[in-house]
């Protein structure tokens, strides 16, 4: 499967104005026979802790315009929106995955990023609430940001999963930490990893991207230029899964602390 990763820039707590950039780009990489394609963290706003702005409920204007984007190119397309659980005035921080007939799937980040103050903003997604989704034949498991700090959450699932999606908002100064904590988690699972960063400035903070599609031995095999709007698109293939972690059982060899 072909997935594209899009690196982009975001129109500051204006859900609106970035919409109409974030559809263009969107229809260039279906152009390009791509069948997923990534956006980045609150791509639509920017990483904004003024959440009775940007907050939405449940199936607001953001994820319907994912889907309409869905159904449109007769694509799967994934971001990151601001949504409000029912009876919060604190929203999730919820990776919604459109399916081109109308389905939603959402994973709530699990680790808000406290050093920044998100714990204070959002709500924590549950660590049930991890999720894995058939994408036309190839295991999707997706993450959100800060949670790529934490290996543990993604060796519980990596049996079943074919491709990590790792969606951000990762600040400059910790661009190192980015692209070699996208390589480990590739090479420690034997999966597919791709990282999507946006860039540009927003909140007092400079972006760098660094998007990239990494393959089940830790090989970059996609990469967006340093500071600029672009899309890259790599195959996603669960025989190169499979057949790296036959070729190489490391996984079997795992065992959980206690």
């Amino acid at each position: 499967m072909k997935v594209a990763a899009v690196q982009h820039d975001i129109v500051w707590e204006d859900r609106d104005a970035t919409l109409v950039l974030v559809e263009r780009q969107i229809a260039a990489a279906a152009a390009t026979g791509a069948r997923l394609v990534v956006l980045t963290e609150l791509f639509a706003t920017g990483f904004s802790m003024a959440t009775e702005r940007v907050g939405e409920p449940e199936g607001g204007p953001t994820s319907q315009f994912l889907l309409e984007q869905a159904a449109r190119h007769g694509i799967w397309v994934c971001g990151s929106v601001p949504e409000l659980p029912p009876g919060s005035d604190r929203p999730f921080n919820q990776l919604v995955l459109a399916a081109p007939g109308g389905v939603a799937h959402r994973y709530a980040k699990i680790h808000p990023f406290s050093f920044a103050g998100e714990d204070e903003h959002y709500t924590p997604g549950p660590a049930s609430g991890v999720i894995t989704v058939d994408v036309e034949g190839v295991r999707v498991t997706p993450f959100i940001c800060y949670d790529l700090r934490f290996a543990d959450v993604f060796w519980p699932v990596a049996a079943a999963t074919d491709c990590y999606l790792v969606i951000a908002s990762w600040p400059s100064p910790r661009r190192a930490h980015w692209k070699a904590l996208l390589a480990a988690r590739a090479i420690e699972n034997q999966a597919y990893v791709v990282g999507v960063n946006r860039v540009g400035e927003g909140g007092g903070l400079t972006y760098a991207g660094d998007s990239r599609i990494i393959d089940p031995m830790g090989e970059v095999i996609a990469a967006a230029p340093k500071g600029e709007e672009a899309c890259i698109v790599a195959d996603v293939d669960p025989r190169v899964v499979a057949s790296t972690r036959e070729r190489l059982p490391f996984l079997a060899d795992r065992r959980p602390l206690t």
